[in-house]
């Protein structure tokens, strides 16, 4: 599958982001991809090791004569987002990414794509290959469960890795260099409430918000987009006059993905069926009016349900937990003075599900001031204690402190304006790059990250520029072999 890809220029990427594609590699299931890489390199002589987490080095030796040039590490993360449409059934773990091109960008049929982060790992493995570059001790380090937990980079071993220089290649934007990124963390919150049988006077019905575009939970949260989770309790705070008790509720998928679509069944008064519609109707008028040219396929309605023997929640726990979800934190929290433009604090309310009782809530955190993270967490703890929801944060990653003055930043913005002509854009990241983990298990490893386009990361509109990617591998070939010669 794919065999169009490897037509595309610069081939060996292309050749490398083919297998890829063909390979499943969504988080916590890379194991089939590691095999490969390894049988790979062994295949091209060169070494390579995997530390206890099962994250994988690959090393090449300097080119000769350029064994005291600073090591180079090439670093991204093998895992993918696993988000497909609705309507297309697609498993992660057993099916290759359908992949096409259309109007300059490569796309994947009704899927996310991969191009976060498989561009940058194809492109670490094309340097490997690559015997006409010249360069310093190399090592390509691909990471675990980015997208999941962050886990690769969170449990990498210490004092592994001899690299003085680390190539971070999972950037998003043509023309930037970034240099800093917002550290997180997930609030997870729970509880068990209280359900009854469905009278005889109520009906189920089913409440669905669909239609959203989605995206990135950090890159894209500042870009006015709807956040499913939240756009449905909104439908459903629209019905507390009706008396609707919640017998179920799933809503996102990923604490990193915006999520696109949410669904809720309700035990609702069988009289009061008409009305409720006529209001959601509505509201669905107000909520397209709002995100007009933003989310313009917004879909709300309301359809007979089938959950037979189901409990629902009691009036009380309906509307205490519908009136937290819908107090909750969520978007952007404020922006930063220090970084002018950059989100500095913002929240996903990313999964969210309902179950026999069972309430389960997944929200990401996102900050360039670890305080303010901490603060976050501290406000859902706050808020859904009233309820008597259990509340604990995981996963928390520091940010990474940008370094304006560096050596290899000036380096790099030297190659951009001589072979592009004009300096690049130099930014700080409203993301989890793995960078502030791997700069805090080794602090004097100095940094950049940079990537080519992609837009739609963690959603089925994913896609990436093809001609960024050209421009992409001759900026990473060039700083290779520029970092292979001594400062002038």
């Amino acid at each position: 599958m794919n065999a169009h890809l490897e037509q595309l220029a610069p081939r060996p990427l292309w050749r490398h982001f083919r297998t890829l594609c063909d390979t499943p590699r969504p988080s916590g299931h890379e194991a089939a991809l590691v095999a490969h890489l390894e049988a790979w390199a062994e295949g091209l002589g060169l070494s390579h090791d995997r530390d206890a987490f099962g994250n994988l080095r690959i090393r090449k030796p300097a080119s000769p004569g350029h064994e005291k040039a600073p090591g180079v590490i090439l670093q991204g993360h093998l895992d993918m987002v696993a988000q497909a449409n609705a309507e297309h059934p697609h498993d992660f773990t057993r099916d290759p990414i359908a992949t096409y091109v259309e109007d300059g960008w490569l796309k994947a049929r009704n899927t996310t794509l991969g191009a976060d982060n498989g561009m940058g790992v194809a492109a670490a493995l094309a340097i490997l290959e690559d015997d006409s570059l010249v360069h310093g001790p190399l090592e390509a380090l691909f990471t675990l469960e980015e997208e999941s937990s962050m886990g690769g980079a969170l449990n990498l071993a210490e004092g592994w890795l001899e690299g003085e220089v680390l190539l971070n290649l999972d950037s998003e934007d043509r023309g930037q260099v970034y240099i800093g990124c917002a550290g997180g963390a997930d609030v997870v919150v729970e509880a068990q409430l209280p359900t009854g049988e469905v009278g005889e006077d109520e009906t189920p019905m089913r409440l669905a918000l669909t239609g959203l575009t989605g995206g990135h939970s950090g890159i894209d949260i500042d870009k006015g987009r709807g956040n499913a989770n939240r756009l449905l309790v909104r439908a459903l705070r629209c019905l507390g006059n009706f008396d609707a008790r919640l017998i179920d509720y799933h809503g996102g998928t990923l604490r990193n993905a915006l999520p696109r679509e949410a669904f809720a069944t309700l035990a609702l008064p069988v009289e009061e069926v008409d009305a409720a519609r006529a209001r959601l109707t509505a509201l669905e008028t107000t909520l397209r009016d709002e995100l007009a040219g933003v989310d313009d396929g917004l879909r709300l309605t309301l359809e007979p349900g089938d959950t037979e023997g189901a409990q629902a929640l009691t009036r009380d726990a309906s509307r205490l937990l519908v009136n937290a979800l819908h107090a909750a934190p969520c978007g952007v929290e404020r922006m930063s003075t220090a970084v002018p433009g950059v989100v500095e604090t913002s929240n996903n309310l990313g999964v969210v599900s309902l179950e026999g009782g069972r309430f389960h809530l997944c929200a990401l955190v996102r900050s360039l001031r670890d305080s303010a993270r901490a603060d976050i967490a501290d406000r859902f703890r706050a808020l859904f204690e009233l309820i008597g929801a259990r509340t604990r944060v995981e996963g928390a990653y520091p940010g990474w402190a940008p370094v304006p003055e560096s050596p290899l930043l000036a380096r790099f913005c030297t190659l951009h304006r001589d072979r592009l002509g004009v300096d690049p854009a130099i930014k700080v990241i409203h993301a989890g790059l793995e960078c502030g983990i791997l700069g805090a298990k080794y602090p004097d490893l100095s940094m950049i990250s940079f990537g080519p386009l992609i837009r739609g990361a963690h959603s089925p509109d994913e896609r990436v520029e093809i001609d960024s990617v050209s421009e992409f591998w001759d900026m990473l070939r060039a700083l290779v072999e520029d970092l292979a010669s001594p400062v002038a």
